[in-house]
């Protein structure tokens, strides 16, 4: 019955091409942009810092096909919060919520609108973080935190007036973003590319190497320090490649999910897959891998841009990013206040957020992601909110796929419109490669991976504090 319930409440009002938008708007934000900079610091060679990018591609579609499955199975509000719930149990279920809440989502969108500013205040100096507003104690507000926090309040407002108006501007700028993303691949290639440097780049395509920022060498690594050179680079390319499960979110709201959500994740994972990787193509043939590795505060986009368009360049990109990061936080808004209504419906979140308002979102849910996001925002450590997410994100995706396994054996006369694509072998490889990256993280990146594992945990005394009375 409250199925049947949630059916009448939410209006299905979003079709294939709307979700594979949801899916690419949501993935491209500000990461291909920049982390480019930061991987060939730490692998240090053209081969490995394409075969970075394919991995990722590959983990990313992988895991985008397996959950397929799971959308089929269950075509309701809550994505990967549902999953969790029916493959193990509340607590699971809970504890990806929680974290979900805490840092995942919250710290994503902080991130991306701190993004936005940092590039905005390129075309109005006055927007930047070095514009100190108000100071008390040690705590200062900059009119870059500001700028963050006006975006997320317009696009939440945007998002609780009906999943209409979200739509129309995430595919329409979605569009604007894919075809600009093109254009600069394609000029870069056309007016930049340079024979000299490609073959420069590629000459010692496959000998790993690590740049030392102080004394500006490259030294050799093999062993150990690969590893964890492999595994520092993995949190860039992979935060880039992240969000794409927003549209299981929004189930609820989107025509025949059964077919379009696994659709529209395969679509939408397989263009900005594409896309990323022809991007660092066009890096290398326009950039001495130096150059890469050294981009004024990471921006390789922008360094790229200036051969490619002169002294405007700087400008395009800027304008580029924000529309990228505007519609990405758009994207990631929407989806996330679906999880919490579905918690909610389930006496695991604040009962408010388990309504829907005279347009049919959760307006209550909408609203309370953006006061946290927003004061994500002013702690100004968005930098390590990327070692935070990406650990548990790594976590409850391993979970969610392993319940694939899990959900076989459960519910094996269950329906399945759509079955996870060459099962057991490639979810059980995504498994595999997401457990290595993950342990690597913890040993070589404890101090921050450690407290995103941390917050998580602490989820576990929250629930069983306010788990309602059986």
């Amino acid at each position: 019955m409250e199925n049947l319930k949630e059916e009448e409440s939410f209006k299905r009002e979003l079709g294939l091409f709307d979700g594979a938008m949801l899916v690419v708007g949501s993935m491209i934000g500000s990461g291909i942009f920049i982390v480019s900079s930061d991987i060939t610091r730490q692998v240090g060679s053209a081969g490995w810092l394409i075969l970075i990018w394919v991995l990722t591609a590959l983990i990313t579609m992988i895991a985008a096909v397996s959950y397929g499955e799971l959308s089929a199975m269950f075509p309701k509000a809550g994505g990967q919060y549902v999953y969790l719930k029916e493959a193990y149990n509340k607590l699971i279920a809970f504890l990806y919520g929680w974290s979900f809440f805490a840092v995942i989502q919250t710290g994503t969108i902080a991130a991306v609108g701190v993004a936005f500013s940092k590039f905005a205040a390129y075309l109005f100096p006055a927007f930047s973080d070095k514009n100190v507003l108000y100071e008390i104690g040690s705590f200062k507000l900059n009119a870059a935190q500001l700028v963050s926090i006006v975006t997320i309040i317009i696009l939440t407002f945007i998002n609780s007036r009906g999943v209409k108006d979200g739509k129309i501007l995430q595919t329409f700028l979605t569009i604007i973003k894919i075809l600009s993303l093109f254009g600069l691949i394609v000029f870069g290639f056309m007016l930049g590319a340079k024979a000299e440097i490609w073959n420069a780049n590629w000459q010692d395509a496959w000998t790993p190497k690590a740049f030392n920022m102080e004394t500006g060498d490259w030294v050799n690594i093999t062993g150990v320090a690969l590893v964890s050179g492999i595994a520092a680079s993995m949190v860039g390319s992979l935060f880039s490649s992240d969000a794409w499960n927003g549209v299981t979110f929004i189930a609820g709201e989107i025509k025949n999910p059964q077919r379009n959500v696994g659709l529209s994740l395969f679509l939408g994972t397989l263009i900005v897959s594409v896309i990323y990787i022809l991007a660092n193509v066009m890096y290398l043939a326009v950039l001495p891998l130096q150059e890469i590795a050294t981009a004024a505060d990471d921006r390789v986009a922008v360094a790229a841009a200036q051969p490619i368009f002169g002294s405007m360049g700087t400008y395009i990109i800027a304008i580029m990013i924000m529309i990228s990061t505007f519609a990405c936080n758009n994207g990631l808004i929407m989806a996330g206040a679906r999880v919490y209504y579905t918690m909610a419906k389930d006496g695991l979140f604040f009962k408010k957020a388990s309504h829907l308002n005279k347009f049919n979102v959760p307006a209550w849910a909408l609203w309370a992601q953006c006061i946290w996001a927003s004061a994500l925002c002013l702690t100004g450590k968005y930098g390590d909110l990327l070692d935070f997410v990406i650990i548990i994100v790594m976590i409850f995706y391993i979970l969610t796929i392993l319940g694939i396994f899990i959900l076989r054996k459960k519910m094996p006369n269950a329906e399945r419109p759509y079955k996870a694509f060459a099962y057991p072998v490639l979810p059980a490889l995504y498994i595999i490669c997401a457990s290595a990256i993950s342990i690597s993280l913890l040993v070589f990146k404890t101090s921050t991976c450690g407290w995103g594992v941390l917050i998580m945990l602490i989820g576990i005394p929250v629930y069983y504090l306010s788990k309602p009375k059986q």
